[in-house]
């Protein structure tokens, strides 16, 4: 049996950093990939037969990944900074929005609220960024270090009053007590309903946990937008890794693993088993659970008693029954113990001939699609589609976010697409379950979930989406849509979810283990010589490296 010092299961990003570090250091690294390229969710593809346009198939946008990394593995990235923020039409009226600009002085800043009659919000507005500016900067240089504890992390903050509000009540409330504008809270709100399934009453909180994620990276809560396409990102830590000396398979689909560390996998060539000193898992902590079920041959213990020890599921509190209206308890329960984690989103990319006339007569197009456009995102309107999704029907209207990454960097579109005024747009719809493949199947669903994203799309824009997408070489439109069960059969993350689990603090809990060097870096397992390095680690989600630092650091330590 091959023997080497790490081997990594699933070559995301995550999985690369891990990669990188760990063979700059002098280890052994093989990597295990079962598809035919690297990258995982972050990845740029031509998704349109005959059509150069290489988009971000499924990831896009880079806010978490810190300096520290880049600079550390010598990552040669261009993020480009979008001035824009957001623009959000008023659904009730869409010839009206606000266009949030971060150039505008307080002047400005006043009147574009005062457009959509939030003018009483703007002092909040402003205090919310300073009090998110304090928490990104306390906070964000931690995610590369040992876990602080609870007590650590609030004396770091500093404010009680931001500790509260984002980190020990319900962001629904937190929203209500500083905004009156349905509108403004709406814009707040998303920030914690990214791939996250639930009400913003919540008190379990995955809610404020998704958004202080959203809102601390890089010190700033900047979302950047990689010149190159996500691909750009991935390419480079693919390139470090393997300048470092890893080996990185692709074709190599992880078949089961043992805590003793043994695993098996299969490439052309066959079946393989491989021992390793440690294993880290780049795969949700749910795929990790099945590949140790079937477990492989070690020398220390046989395949059999392998699956043995399994970790056991997050448990987390219940709902309150009287915290979430209009919806019965027993399907709120149901949210938080499905044994299969719930993604919550369908994502749809466009190539556009040009971009989309607004209604609003105020605001041009290049504005409005620079930062992110808020599309039917109130907050009452994000609670409706909450509660139509608990009760396994499309909401309607669905609740979106659009990106145009070619308003920032053309260079994903050939010279000639990007000089005939062509576009791309990734639309992001909250709150499509993946339960909802239950009722329609993935083939309906697809299509369905499509049709509302459009259908959202044209109740604020002053002609249908429709008449502006491009035609492929074969004729067909320029439209690709990824639902739950997309995600789950190309990238193996259990029910969709984006983030492969519920996100946790970014600290330990009191009670929390912090004995070995996997504990304090978060990155434990119920098995000694198996880590986390993904997103299901206690500080993964988003394309940030972070999950695959934290292991990589843990390995490390756990050797001097």
């Amino acid at each position: 049996m091959r023997a080497h010092d790490v081997v990594i299961l699933g070559g995301g990003h995550n999985g690369l950093t891990a990669a990188a570090y760990l063979a700059r250091a002098g280890l052994d690294v093989l990597l295990l990939e079962r598809d035919d390229h690297l990258g995982g969710a972050a990845v740029s593809a031509e998704a349109f037969e005959g059509v150069e346009a290489r988009l971000s198939r499924y990831s896009y946008l880079v806010s978490l990944l810190p300096a520290r990394i880049v600079e550390e593995l010598g990552l040669e990235l261009e993020l480009v900074r979008r001035r824009f923020s957001s623009y959000t039409p008023d659904p009730a009226n869409p010839a009206r929005g606000l266009l949030v600009d971060r150039d505008a002085d307080g002047t400005a800043l006043a009147a574009a609220f005062a457009r959509v009659g939030a003018e009483a919000d703007v002092a909040a507005w402003r205090e919310l960024g300073a009090d998110i500016a304090g928490l990104a900067t306390a906070l964000f240089p931690t995610l590369t270090e040992p876990l602080p504890t609870r007590e650590e992390a609030r004396a770091l903050v500093g404010d009680e009053r931001v500790w509260r509000d984002v980190v020990e009540r319900p962001l629904g409330e937190t929203v209500d007590s500083r905004f009156a504008s349905d509108l403004v809270r709406g814009i707040v709100a998303t920030d914690g309903l990214i791939g996250t399934f639930t009400s913003l009453d919540d008190p379990a909180l995955d809610a404020n946990r998704c958004f202080l994620y959203h809102v601390i990276g890089g010190g700033t809560g900047d979302w950047d937008v990689p010149v190159g396409g996500m691909g750009a990102v991935t390419g480079e830590l693919e390139r470090v890794a393997r300048a470092s000396g890893a080996t990185l398979l692709t074709g190599a689909e992880v078949l089961g693993a043992s805590p003793a560390g043994g695993v098996r996998y299969r490439d052309a060539s066959g079946e393989h088993v491989v021992a390793a000193g440690t294993i880290l898992a780049n795969v949700a902590p749910a795929v990790l659970d099945r590949l140790l079920a079937v477990g492989a041959p070690a020398p220390e213990e046989s395949a059999q008693d392998a699956g043995a020890e399994a970790s056991a599921p997050r448990v987390q509190a219940p709902f309150a029954e009287d915290r979430v209206p209009g919806v019965p308890p027993v399907v709120l329960e149901r949210l938080r113990h499905l044994d299969t984690p719930e993604g919550a989103q369908v994502k749809v990319n466009l190539l556009l001939t040009r971009l989309p006339r607004l209604r609003d007569p105020e605001v041009v197009p290049e504005q409005a699609f620079a930062g992110t456009f808020h599309i039917n995102e109130l907050e009452s309107q994000l609670e409706g589609a909450f509660r139509a999704a608990a009760r396994g029907a499309i909401p309607d209207p669905l609740p979106c976010e659009i990106y145009c990454h070619t308003l920032s960097d053309p260079t994903i579109l050939s010279p000639e697409l990007a000089a005939s005024g062509a576009h791309t747009l990734t639309v992001f719809g909250l709150h499509a379950a993946d339960r909802l493949g239950e009722r329609f199947g993935a083939d309906e669903l697809r299509e369905r979930l499509q049709q509302a994203v459009l259908d959202s799309l044209d109740s604020v824009l002053a002609e249908p989406i429709a008449e502006v997408i491009a035609r492929d070489a074969a004729g067909r439109p320029c439209i690709e849509t990824k639902t739950t069960r997309d995600l789950e059969a190309a990238l193996a993350m259990p029910g969709g979810h984006i983030f492969h689990g519920p996100l946790s603090w970014p600290w330990a809990e009191p009670g929390r283990p912090l004995a070995t060097a996997a504990e304090r870096w978060g990155v434990a397992t119920a098995h000694e010589r198996i880590l986390l390095c993904g997103s299901g680690a206690v500080r993964g989600g988003a394309v940030s490296g972070v999950g695959g630092q934290n292991a990589a650091m843990a390995v490390l330590e756990s050797r001097d």
